[in-house]
């Protein structure tokens, strides 16, 4: 299974944030939508960097936590990234995301930012993965035909 498998029947809603602005908007807008990372594009759509929710906390523990609100997001984001392309496999990608302690993964096509996909949605695909080959499984040692 590869990561444009897991994107084909999800409607795509990516959310990015430019790195001008500042980590209260970037923080109002990871709870609006419930996600746990932002991709960082720049005014061309080129991706620069990540913004996540442990990036948020690292800045609130070596500052005063109200002053940090202020900072702007290039000055937190995470810039040396891990990334996928939709053609990668899934094996693949969680062995990458556990080896490189990460739980969100943007993807590109090319240099575009296509997708950003989390730790979470590579197990769910994994977990419905093996669980239709276990049905299949099931279906044929009992004489089942489809």
């Amino acid at each position: 299974m590869k990561i444009r498998d897991i994107r084909k029947n999800e409607p795509i809603q990516l959310q990015t944030i430019s790195p001008d602005k500042t980590i209260h908007q970037a923080i109002q807008q990871l709870c609006q939508f419930n996600i746990g990372a932002l991709p960082v594009v720049d005014a061309g759509g080129a991706l620069v960097g990540i913004l996540s929710e442990r990036d948020v906390l690292r800045l609130c523990a070596r500052s005063d936590c109200q002053n940090a609100l202020a900072s702007r997001v290039a000055d937190v984001m995470t810039v040396n990234l891990v990334i996928g392309v939709l053609d990668d496999d899934l094996e693949y990608v969680m062995r990458v995301m556990t080896e490189k302690r990460v739980r969100h993964f943007p993807v590109l096509e090319g240099r575009k930012l296509v997708a950003m996909i989390s730790i979470g949605d590579v197990v769910k695909a994994q977990y419905l993965q093996k669980e239709t080959e276990a049905r299949f499984l099931r279906d044929y040692m009992a004489g089942a035909t489809t």
